[in-house]
């Protein structure tokens, strides 16, 4: 029997990545569901072409023109969060979490509490909610299955293991693309500057995170979760080659780590198959080519995201969805040229100092605090920059 797909987030990097595995194994999948933000020629044309059965435009206003994009198919359209949760919670076996986002939380969700095997892409969902989604897994049969490189590549490396063998992860960091940069330079870099990552294709607000290695303090937030770990046993390494994608340390001393081309399509093609694997179009890599692996502790002053985040966790109640939320709306800024890049992480820590309350008790409370700190933010922002 074929694999029973749905995609959260289809047009986006991710998405596309997955669609481009299924379409070469048309004979392994199924895609029943598909949905998008608001790019409805990507996504009328991915249903086209894999036959799915749902899609989903999130945009209410987008839905017209999805219906008559989709005219003659037997693709049905829908629009907005009802129908992102019906693409989440419908006739799937598997279900890739990738929209961007703390937007991705509520179907996410909805995917885990159906029981669904979710390949998890969308970091902030685990960073916001964390035990949240953790619980509630455990309640309904759900797996969860990392697709970051990262998480991935330590969920590989345990195969057969558990963490109470582990004594130590090591998440590596590519250091975007001003890992050498001098801090006065860092200040007055452009949007064009940090999207342009050296080693991975990825979409803006990743990109930045990358920039900033507030990517990384998330993924630390995410490791927590997933794997049960404390904070002191979860480090963070600069490796410039991306090649060694993360390593677990077990408590014998051994060290293993996984290692593979900047390509997506291995760790999604990973959760695609799980157990089993599957073959991709990645670049195999020579080891002879490459010539040597650098590894360096990250700068701290230069990148004090991967601080804030690690305090925030260590914090814990409300402060990793604060940190997350602060993040989105500095990173917007950013992106539309109304702060500068060190900018990003000064509102974040700005945002932290402020408040600190519970841990949210639901995804409800989750979404509302979210939402307050935004607005929280944004208004810091707007009177900044007046």
């Amino acid at each position: 029997m074929r694999k029973r797909i749905a995609i959260l987030g289809a047009t986006g990097s991710i998405g596309k990545s997955t669609l481009d595995l299924i379409e070469r194994s048309p004979e392994r999948f199924e895609v029943i569901a598909l949905t998008a933000k608001t790019d409805v020629d990507a996504l009328a044309d991915a249903a086209r072409r894999t036959g799915a059965r749902l899609a989903v435009i999130a945009d209410e206003s987008c839905f017209g023109a999805l219906k008559a994009k989709l005219e003659g198919t037997d693709c049905r359209p829908a629009a907005g969060v009802e129908g992102l949760e019906e693409a989440a919670t419908g006739d799937s076996d598997w279900v890739m979490a990738a929209i961007v986002g703390c937007a991705g939380l509520v179907p996410t969700m909805a995917a885990v509490d159906a029981g669904k095997t979710v390949a998890l892409a969308n970091k902030e969902a685990l960073v916001t909610a964390g035990s949240l989604m953790i619980d509630a897994a455990s309640r309904a049969g759900a797996k969860l299955l990392p697709v970051d490189s990262e998480h991935n590549a330590i969920f590989q490396c345990l195969a057969g293991s558990t963490v109470d063998n582990v004594s130590r992860l090591v998440l590596t960091a590519s250091g975007g693309p001003f890992r050498e940069l001098p801090l006065d330079r860092m200040r007055t870099a452009t949007p064009a500057e940090a999207v342009a990552h050296p080693r991975w294709s990825m979409g803006a607000k990743i990109s930045v995170d990358s920039a900033t290695l507030m990517n990384k303090g998330l993924e630390l937030i995410e490791a927590h979760h997933l794997f049960g770990l404390p904070s002191y046993c979860i480090d963070i390494v600069v490796h410039p080659q991306s090649v060694v994608h993360s390593l677990v340390e077990f408590v014998d001393g051994s060290l293993l780590a996984q290692l593979g081309s900047a390509d997506m399509r291995i760790p999604i093609a990973y959760t695609l198959a799980w157990p089993e694997r599957m073959a991709t179009p990645a670049q195999r890599l020579s080891l002879a080519d490459i010539g040597r692996l650098d590894f360096e502790a990250p700068d701290f002053d230069r990148f004090p995201a991967l601080r804030l985040a690690r305090e925030a966790l260590e914090q814990g109640g409300a402060a990793p969805v604060v940190l997350n939320a602060a993040n989105e709306v500095a990173v917007e800024a950013f992106l539309k040229g109304r702060i500068g890049f060190c900018d990003i992480s000064r509102t974040v820590e700005d945002s932290l100092a402020e408040r600190n309350e519970r841990a949210p008790r639901s995804v409800e409370e989750v979404v509302a605090l979210d939402r307050e700190i935004r607005e929280r933010a944004s208004a810091r922002l707007a009177e900044s920059c007046t």
